[in-house]
């Protein structure tokens, strides 16, 4: 089968000799899904901007090709690339939320890429409506139905989002509209075309972009991390829905990822990049088999698992090399445990491996003969970890006492309507949740997007007024405490947020960012006897008062101690947070909420954006944290991966409520609900066997009008007549295992 899309020796360059891509060349034939996988930061998303041409500003292609079915698409005008982009190649881009136009409605959005480069059998009469101008000067003049024209034949001035179309182009651009929002599964098309994605969730907002690059009906697909922060079952309905697509169509898909469980499902051709460079190349089944890299093979070491019986992550040490910073020699020897002398001193030439290629001395002709040279690899080198952990499991853990007791906790949000705000319903986000979190130890609070997790997490702090039910934290009752009261609690309880670059002041450099805690929720103290922070010791048992705050002369001394406890330099505290990488800013964030002594953290989705290596890093962070202070976690995720390695119990949340709770290794190991075996088969297979998940039909009811009876029945293919009636109460499956569902009901 013939490569519809061709790419040969592509540079793209910040300047003269600082390379962002670097002489990379793949091809993908027709119907074939492409992946490219690597660290952030290796050059994948600069890839796929070079291949559409829509670099940002001081970025540009220096040399190479691009042919698409056999024509340099990068000696193309602007004009011409046009025609190409959104109509023969369409991307999908990172982050919905962000590249839909919020003040324009679905089907406005998608009928701007229709009127662009979609070809209807019937001619099609638009009509434009010139802003601000006289209605008299408006060009009336059809267009007929080929894209070309309507691209060249329409003044610019004249160019405008579309708002409304008329006579004969309303009905038919519409109807395409609809087709599109139903092809990529969006329930009520019709109602749909008039939202605004705001009133979508996060898995219609990605439909919403898929529908927008199919309205061209493109040969070539590029999905630039399409699933990423997106639960285990969006993520399948996604990913279905592009292999249908292509199925379909016949349709080529280009897939940049960092999931290597989304690489396995997925994919028939995998490229590994690093540095700007592809360093491996291999068929699915060969790289998942024998992966031949250094750095392919630390990612798979990298990935969480229960089986490492609770021992440090294999984290891939020290970080990409920045722009300008290419060390000589191969770019991963700073990094690699076999590099030797040669490694240092020469690139590496491509080599071929299988039915593959890779990139590195262990394969070329200067391979290394066994016990021969020097291992000057850095990673050899480095220090060790600041935190080494023991290998046991988390069930061997003695028990502990509660440190935190929530029962029957419910925030309901009032649906205000009409011109006198009178309450006309509730959205019932936390619907009577119970829990406990033991000293510790960390609960993992599971479910997909939209079931209250990050809710409940921010009633437990108060940054949300519950509606009934009660927090106890050490103690003492949080529910209804004034702002003072509450203000000494608070120190005790802290959250890392998902996003740390939001969370973080960008205005504020590291140092000030720490402080601003202690300042805030600390006593003050001008003298003490022994520097606060130098050790950041575990409270005491049962001491809830209120940590003192460093004296003035100490705060640097803290600041220094606290960055190196989260295996940061010291130096860091004089930059501002857009200087550092994800996985360092939510190095920060950890950082922040340690500066106050907490004894809780809740986490809120903390790796979820991460790829695999900083996230094994921030895994091993927090665990080696919890062994050294004895911290708890409520950790809120989607990631059953990471659950199954950083877990000790579980609660599985749906639309408000807990329907399973456990010990991790019976929640994960012997699901009893419904729901929870819907989540853990969803999670792609890494296998390497291209094997389809099951994918768990229709999305989550609207906590403003919840299913009634047991609120999951309308997508339980176990739905009984009692299920719809009413909701089950709480069935015992073992002393620590319960579940509410009526399959297990007397």
């Amino acid at each position: 089968m013939s490569e519809i899309l061709f790419v040969r020796s592509l540079t793209t360059a910040l300047r003269p000799g600082v390379a962002i891509v670097d002489g990379i060349s793949f091809g993908i034939k027709a119907g074939e899904t492409f992946a490219l996988l690597g660290e952030s930061g290796c050059g994948k998303s600069m890839t796929a901007l070079s291949l559409m041409r829509l670099l940002p500003d001081g970025i540009h292609i220096e040399s190479g090709e691009v042919l698409l079915d056999g024509s340099d698409i990068l000696a193309l005008p602007e004009r011409a690339m046009r025609e190409v982009r959104g109509g023969r190649m369409a991307m999908i881009f990172q982050e919905p939320g962000l590249s839909l136009n919020p003040v324009m409605t679905v089907g406005e959005q998608i009928a701007e890429a229709l009127e662009l480069h979609w070809v209807n059998k019937n001619a099609v009469r638009v009509e434009f409506v010139e802003a601000h101008s006289d209605p008299g000067k408006i060009d009336r003049s059809p267009f007929d139905n080929t894209c070309k024209e309507y691209a060249g034949g329409c003044p610019a001035a004249l160019r405008r989002p579309f708002r409304r179309l008329r006579a004969n182009g309303k009905h038919e651009i519409e109807q395409r509209c609809i087709e599109l929002l139903e092809q990529v599964g969006i329930p009520d098309a019709p109602r749909r075309l008039h939202e605004y994605p705001f009133q979508l969730s996060g898995g219609m907002k990605q439909r919403v972009m898929i529908a927008m690059a199919l309205a061209g009906q493109p040969e070539l697909l590029v999905a630039d991390e399409p699933t990423t922060a997106l639960d285990v079952t969006i993520q399948a309905q996604v990913l279905q829905l592009l292999r249908d697509t292509q199925e379909r169509n016949g349709m080529a898909l280009l897939l940049i990822t960092h999931d290597l469980g989304v690489v396995a499902q997925m994919a028939h051709q995998v490229a590994v990049m690093y540095a700007g460079h592809i360093v491996e190349q291999a068929s699915r089944a060969q790289l998942f088999a024998r992966p031949a890299h250094p750095y392919t093979q630390k990612l798979f070491a990298a990935l969480p698992a229960a089986a490492r019986g609770g021992g440090p992550l294999a984290a891939i040490p020290g970080n990409v090399p920045l722009l300008g910073d290419i060390p000589n020699g191969c770019r991963f020897a700073p990094r690699c445990d076999r590099a030797w002398a040669l490694c240092h001193e020469r690139a590496p030439e491509w080599a071929a491996v299988g039915s593959g290629g890779v990139r590195c001395h262990l394969y070329g002709e200067g391979r290394r003969e066994k016990g021969e040279g020097e291992n000057l690899g850095a990673a050899s080198t480095l220090p060790p970890s600041l935190f080494p952990l023991p290998c046991a499991s988390p069930s061997l853990f003695p028990p502990h006492p509660s440190l935190l007791e929530v029962a029957g906790l419910k925030v309901h949000f009032p649906i205000r309507k009409g011109i006198l705000q009178r309450t006309a319903g509730y959205v019932k986000a936390v619907d009577g949740v119970s829990l406990s979190v033991a000293a510790g130890r960390t609960l993992a609070l599971v479910g997909e997007s939209g079931c209250g997790k990050t809710t409940a997490g921010k009633a437990l702090l108060q940054l949300v007024h519950p509606t009934a039910g009660s927090v106890c934290f050490a103690g003492s009752e949080l529910v209804g405490l004034d702002a003072g009261d509450l203000r000494k609690k608070r120190a005790g309880m802290q959250m890392v947020f998902q996003d740390p670059y939001a969370s973080l002041n960008p205005k504020m450099r590291v140092a000030e960012i720490l402080q601003e805690g202690m300042d805030a929720l600390l006593k003050p103290r001008m003298k003490i006897s022994t520097p606060f922070g130098l050790n950041l010791s575990k409270p005491a048992a049962g001491n809830t008062e209120l940590p003192v705050h460093p004296s003035t002369e100490r705060t640097d001394v803290f600041i220094d101690a606290l960055l190196e406890q989260v295996g940061l330099s010291p130096s860091a505290k004089w930059r501002y947070p857009h200087e550092f990488s994800g996985g360092q800013r939510q190095r920060i964030a950890i950082a922040r909420a340690l500066a106050v002594s907490p004894r809780l953290l809740i986490c809120d989705e903390p790796t979820s954006a991460l790829d695999v290596s900083v996230q094994a890093q921030i895994l091993n962070l927090l665990k080696a944290l919890q062994r050294e202070l004895e911290l708890s976690y409520l950790f809120i995720t989607h990631n059953l991966a990471v659950v199954e390695y950083l877990a000790h119990e579980v609660c599985v949340m749906y639309l408000g409520r807990i329907v399973e709770r456990g010990l991790a290794q019976e929640v994960l190991g012997n699901a009893q609900h419904p729901y929870t075996r819907a989540l853990l088969a969803a999670v792609p297979r890494m296998d390497g066997q291209g094997a389809e998940t099951v994918r768990l039909p229709g999305d989550m009811p609207s906590p403003a009008n919840p299913p009634q009876g047991c609120h999951f029945h309308p997508r339980c293919a176990h739905a009984m007549p009692q299920c719809r009636s009413a909701y089950p109460g709480a069935a015992g499956i073992s002393a620590t295992h319960d579940v509410h569902c009526h399959l297990y009901g007397k």
